[in-house]
Formats: C-alpha cells, sequence, structure tokens
C-alpha cells in the first residue's frame, strides 16, 4: 500500500514539473511588426491590418515548419496570454491559422490597440516569442452614405 502512494506521489511531481506544451524554438532576430496602419494613426472603420515578419517564414497552423508560424492579431489586450499555452481564440485574440498576412477590421469608434503574437504549428508562442510592437490607433465612425 505504500509502495501505490508513493509511486502515485511521484506520478503527480511528474505531472506538476513537466510545461503544459513544448514551445517552438525562434532565431533570436525574428521579428513581427505592423505594417500599417502605423502607430498613432486614424483610420475610418472597416480598415486594413497588414502584418510584417522578418527572420522567419508564414506558414499554416497544423503544419510542423522549423522558423515559421503564423500570426494572432491581439486587440486590446493589456496583458499577453501565457506563453506556454495555445493563444486564445476569441475578439481580443485573432487567428491567422491559414497563414494570411493582412485582415480587414470593424472595431467601434474610439482608441484601440492592436499587437501581432507569432504563433507555431498548435498556436503557442515561440521562445524566444516573436511578437510586434503595441501600437494605438483611433477609429472613427464609417463615413455615411458608403
Amino acid at each position: 500500500m505504500q509502495r501505490k502512494i508513493l509511486f502515485f506521489l511521484y506520478a503527480i511531481c511528474l505531472v506538476i514539473s513537466i510545461p503544459a506544451h513544448a514551445r517552438s524554438p525562434a532565431p533570436e532576430d525574428a521579428k513581427a511588426f505592423i505594417l500599417s496602419p502605423r502607430d498613432g494613426a486614424t483610420v475610418a472603420s472597416p480598415f486594413v491590418v497588414q502584418f510584417g515578419l522578418s527572420g522567419m517564414a508564414v506558414s499554416p497552423a497544423g503544419e510542423k515548419r522549423a522558423n515559421s508560424g503564423h500570426f494572432h492579431l491581439l486587440i486590446d489586450v493589456d496583458t499577453l496570454p501565457p506563453m506556454d499555452q495555445p493563444i486564445p481564440k476569441d475578439e481580443h485574440h485573432l487567428h491567422f491559422g491559414k497563414g494570411q498576412t493582412k485582415t480587414k477590421l470593424q472595431l467601434p469608434p474610439g482608441k484601440h490597440t492592436l499587437q501581432l503574437l507569432l504563433g507555431d504549428y498548435q498556436h503557442i508562442p515561440h521562445d524566444p516569442p516573436v511578437i510586434s510592437d503595441k501600437i494605438t490607433i483611433t477609429v472613427t465612425a464609417p463615413e455615411q452614405g458608403k
């Protein structure tokens, strides 16, 4: 009986010490960036956001390739998601798992922040994370009659 308890405790210790997900490596010089709009821009909704990446390749989710990943656009996110877990998928964390490098966004008028986070084939941030600078934009109401 005592052996079973010790084995059980040992198994629990192993599970606790193993990270939830292994992270894919990224080159130290890899960079994600937002090509447009520019930081501080005023845009009318809907507007296009263009993504940029250097030092790595863009590949679809589910395809395990070295030095590659796909974009996730973080909208109005104050705290980054955990770096050892898949990036959430909701209205603040948009996934571009087909390898898209741009999107059309419709946001309510006001100030908003945008930031890119590259995810690997499992939507997990790389090690080190490939993340853009956060930009702030001001969205105006769509023009009437268009």
